[in-house]
């Protein structure tokens, strides 16, 4: 069962209330990259899907390690100033722990501290929060427009003469 993810949330400002509600979003967002990605050890570097309802979607393998697995999820436009990507979202999915985080950029900030009510905490929580509920919101949205990464829309590999 997914997370209800405005449970979680604090009713005065709407921030998340804890660390904890947090890796619930993480586990939510791992339950939908699943039904996106099946195979989440990639066995493409990147792909495209296509649906009949949506621009298609442009999946890169960024990095891959034993438990870890980053990959950039974007839809890319091409006009007169050149490719842009919009949302351009790096995704690191933790296969060993089940979770699922948009990061920034590959490599975040390391989480700095120092007490309960400490401002920089608030602030990363804030940030996280909002990268990773709205990674949530568009996955949701790219499998009800029929995005994946299954069989069907793996790239073939031509093949030898």
């Amino acid at each position: 069962m997914l997370v209800d993810v405005a449970n979680h949330l604090c009713p005065c400002c709407g921030k998340p209330r804890s660390l904890a509600h947090l890796m619930d979003l993480y586990e939510r967002n791992y339950k939908l990259m699943q039904r996106l990605v099946p195979e989440l050890d990639l066995p493409f570097e990147s792909a495209v899907s296509r649906s009949g309802s949506d621009f298609p979607l442009h999946l890169v393998l960024v990095e891959r390690d034993r438990y870890t697995l980053t990959i950039r999820l974007t839809y890319e436009f091409v006009d007169e100033n050149g490719t842009r990507r919009q949302p351009d979202i790096l995704v690191r999915a933790y296969r060993d722990a089940g979770v699922a985080e948009a990061l920034e950029c590959s490599h975040r900030p390391p989480w700095q501290a120092q007490e309960e009510g400490d401002p920089k905490a608030d602030a990363f929580l804030s940030g996280q929060w909002r990268r990773n509920l709205m990674l949530g919101k568009w996955l949701e949205y790219l499998l009800e427009h029929g995005h994946g990464f299954g069989l069907a829309n793996r790239p073939r590999v031509a093949a030898a003469a």
